[in-house]
Parts: C-alpha cells; sequence; structure tokens
C-alpha cells in the first residue's frame, strides 16, 4: 500500500524533469561550426534589425572586407523592422542555402527558436544586438551594458544635482536596448535622478518623435532626453526645437547620426555614445567567411567580441565628424 501511495508523486518528479528538460531543449544541443567542402562559392549574409542610416557604416565594413579579402556577403535589411519580418529572411536564406549568417537580433526571447533553427544546418553569429541563450555561435559587437554604463556615467555629470529624465527606444525586447537601460539604471542608482517610464515607438520614426513630445507635454519638470538608438537622437532633437526648450531641456544619446552629430555641434546635445558599427561589418565577415572554411579552428576562444565605444561631445565632435567621413568614402 505505501508503495502504490508513492507513485503518483514519484509520477509526478519525472513528469516536471521532462519538462524542465523539454523547456532547455531549444538551446540545449551542441554549437556546431559548419565546414564547407573546397571549392564551394560561399553564400553569406549580413541581417540587420532594421533599415536605419546606422547600418550604412556597417555595410562599409562589409564592403572593405571585400576590397581587401574578396569576400562577398549579402545585406539583408528588414524594413518594417518587425520580428516577423527578420524570422521570414532567416528562413529564406536557409532555405537559400547559405552557408552564413550574421544577424542583429530583433528580439532575443522570441528569436531563439529561429536562430537555433538555423545554426543546425549553418553557421550563425549575431551582431550588434545578442541572443544570448541561443546556440548562435558568438557575437561581435558592443557590450551594451557597459555602453549603458558610460552614458550613465555622463548623465550623472550632466544632472549633478539629479532630477527626471525620460528615456525613448524603439523595443525594450531587443537585447542591446535592454542591456543598454539597465546599465544606465544602475549608474544613476541612489543619485537622485528619477528615470520615468520608457517610451518604447516599434521603430516608427513619426512615433519616435510623438513620443517625446508628449513626455515634454506631460513633464514640464524633466531634465533629460535619453535615446537608446541611433534614430531616436534625431527625433528628441527634433522635438525639443519644435517645443522650444532647447535652453532648459538636456538631450543625451546613442550613435552617431548626422542630426545628433549636428545637435552636439549646436549645443543641444550633450553627448552621444558611438559604438563601431564597420567593426561590425568588418569583423561578420571575415568571420564567417573563416568559419566556413577552417571549421572549429576559426572560431575564437570567447563567445563575444567587444568592439567598444565612445563617447563624443562639443570636444571632440569636429574631429570626429572627419574621421567617420573619411570612413564612409
Amino acid at each position: 500500500m505505501k508503495l502504490v501511495a508513492r507513485l503518483p508523486v514519484v509520477f509526478l518528479f519525472f513528469f516536471l524533469l521532462f519538462l524542465a528538460s523539454a523547456s532547455q531543449g531549444e538551446r540545449a544541443a551542441p554549437r556546431s561550426v559548419f565546414k564547407v567542402p573546397e571549392g564551394t562559392p560561399l553564400k553569406l549574409a549580413f541581417v540587420t534589425n532594421n533599415a536605419s542610416e546606422f547600418w550604412k557604416i556597417a555595410e562599409k565594413g562589409l564592403q572593405r572586407a571585400k576590397a581587401e579579402k574578396g569576400i562577398q556577403v549579402d545585406l539583408k535589411q528588414p524594413d518594417t523592422g518587425k520580428v516577423e519580418q527578420q524570422k521570414k529572411i532567416l528562413e529564406d536564406l536557409v532555405s537559400q542555402g547559405y552557408h552564413g549568417i550574421a544577424v542583429s537580433v530583433i528580439s532575443a526571447e522570441d528569436m531563439v527558436r529561429d536562430i537555433n533553427k538555423a545554426a543546425g544546418q549553418l553557421n550563425i553569429i549575431t551582431h550588434d544586438s545578442d541572443a544570448p541563450k541561443s546556440n548562435r555561435l558568438l557575437y561581435i559587437g558592443t557590450n551594451n551594458y557597459e555602453a549603458g554604463r558610460v552614458l550613465g556615467r555622463e548623465i550623472n555629470k550632466i544632472l549633478p544635482a539629479g532630477g527626471k529624465i525620460g528615456v525613448f527606444v524603439g523595443t525594450l525586447a531587443a537585447d542591446n536596448a535592454r542591456m543598454r537601460f539597465k546599465g544606465i539604471q544602475d549608474e544613476v542608482k541612489g543619485t537622485g535622478i528619477q528615470i520615468l517610464q520608457p517610451k518604447e515607438d516599434n521603430k516608427d520614426l513619426n512615433k519616435a518623435r510623438t513620443n517625446v513630445e508628449d513626455v515634454i507635454n506631460a513633464n514640464p519638470e524633466v531634465k533629460l532626453l535619453v535615446g537608446l538608438w541611433s534614430y531616436n537622437g534625431p527625433a528628441i532633437v527634433s522635438a525639443v526645437k519644435a517645443s522650444g526648450k532647447q535652453g532648459s531641456l538636456k538631450i543625451a544619446c546613442f550613435d552617431e547620426e548626422e542630426a545628433t552629430l549636428q545637435g552636439i555641434e549646436d549645443g543641444l546635445v550633450e553627448c552621444t555614445v558611438v559604438q563601431k558599427p564597420f567593426e561590425f561589418g568588418y569583423q561578420s565577415a571575415i568571420l564567417l567567411h573563416d568559419l566556413c572554411l577552417k571549421g572549429e579552428a576559426a572560431l575564437p576562444k570567447s563567445d563575444v567580441i567587444d568592439t567598444g565605444v565612445d563617447v563624443i561631445n562639443k570636444r571632440n565632435v569636429l574631429v570626429f565628424k572627419k574621421n567617420l567621413a573619411e570612413l564612409k568614402k
């Protein structure tokens, strides 16, 4: 009788164990490097998370890899910036027989199954925005948490007495956005700076601006507006100009879009933390090529290649713009 009474408990234990194993199954498979047979024409792709100006610099990195090493990488951009569109791009690339894909992941959680499916057939790496729970081979790009902390330290300098700040981004579902925001939060903790609820625009440029307008109108005491994605800086600059509050509202953001840099020159933007998208393209192209030709031997020891960031402000913006122009030639 005692044995019979224990059977449901034993069954429950193994059932829960099965569920745990199943929940981890999507990312439990070993990460495989696929070496392509010698002489096979390589098909490689670089997939972005939207079609913003930011990616033109990464494209220059792809072009440099082609010019220097003869590596051809096809640029694929989801113009809507929607997860479903990026999933379809990955599915098409797999069905078309591509050997390697570098992808800036729109949503780290939503894309795990799709990345893992592709990673079972070809070499998958991430750039710009990671999916660390997936079976991607490695990530190339900014350490977004540390980049957030860098901007957080600048915010502390801008508002030494504290105050309210508004934060704007495409979507916090993206790993890069979430990590940048977390870095800012950790850096300003206990300083008297109050972060308002972040505003997401889902990559809608009109909404990116109206979000800023809404925050300005609803929070007359707000002191600083922060953009986490490249197009958020120009959207904030535009909205602040229209509000007539250039003297009272400060701006800090990410990336080097032209309107952001001009805003620094004009005294509207305090600073921007710039990544190195050229390296996203250049290093992704070389690594995808080498993984296909050399297999495991080309895989770095670390699964993260941090390309670093710089802070651009009034002191160095002209030098940065000159260097950027040279880079784009």
